[in-house]
């Protein structure tokens, strides 16, 4: 091989060495971003439900403006720290009836909540990725053609009155199915009655390994098994 046959190679190899550094800095650099958690928004300065915290009374119905989703660590080969992946979905149903008033406090049963969770979406960024294309690991990962909702049931929870104007904090236990396996979980939510509606966001912690769901593992990227399950969650009162 002639010397300017071997400096040629040699050029060559510099050259795409530089070019997979300068591709592998693009898309595994520290550029990404993750919206913060689901929480609370402002509460509305009207009047709240049927003018007065009395009003609170009822059967309520999960109402639009409603998003769940979840929260969970990856880290990407040859970093040292981790990303995380956050989807959510506006696919939320379900309801909850509450009994009491703002002296004696409330009492709440019957909560159901129900996530379609093949609308799921990745909403968090990473240069040099198109994330959506997790949602598709995730969606196979969990089988969601036969297990495409996530539930959440608990039969009762007291809440001390009174509520308009403030945030409640509170914690409870609940069932959680996802993946056609249900554990009990405990949930950490803040509730407040914003105008005509409750609205209550929160979250759950969990291992998707509970749920017979193996971390998504694929060559460039590693997966936790914790999950951060959030929610915020708006109802107006049924009529």
């Amino acid at each position: 091989m002639s010397r300017r046959l071997v400096f040629g190679v040699i050029a060559a190899a510099v050259l795409v060495a530089l070019a997979g550094g300068g591709v592998y800095v693009y898309f595994f650099s520290s550029l990404h971003t993750a919206p913060q958690q689901l929480a609370l928004g402002s509460a509305s300065p009207t009047a709240t439900a049927s003018g007065s915290t009395a009003g609170l009374a009822g059967k309520w119905t999960v109402a639009s403006g409603s998003q769940a989703g979840y929260r969970v660590n990856e880290l990407f080969v040859g970093q040292t720290t981790k990303h995380q992946a956050v989807a959510r979905t506006s696919g939320v149903s379900g309801g909850m009836t509450v009994a009491g008033d703002a002296t004696t406090g409330y009492q709440i049963s019957s909560i159901t909540v129900t996530v379609n969770l093949t609308g799921l979406h990745s909403v968090d960024q990473v240069a040099g990725r198109d994330v959506t294309q997790r949602d598709f690991i995730v969606s196979r990962q969990m089988n969601l053609q036969q297990f495409p909702d996530a539930q959440f049931t608990a039969s009762s929870v007291s809440i001390p009155g009174p509520v308009s104007g403030t945030k409640v904090s509170s914690t409870f236990s609940g069932s959680l199915t996802i993946h056609g396996v249900t554990k009990t979980v405990s949930a950490t939510v803040q509730s407040q009655v914003s105008g005509a509606k409750i609205e209550v966001a929160g979250s759950v912690t969990t291992d998707m390994t509970d749920f017979g769901v193996t971390p998504p593992q694929i060559g460039f990227t590693t997966v936790d098994s914790q999950v951060v399950i959030d929610f915020d969650i708006f109802l107006t009162k049924a009529s």
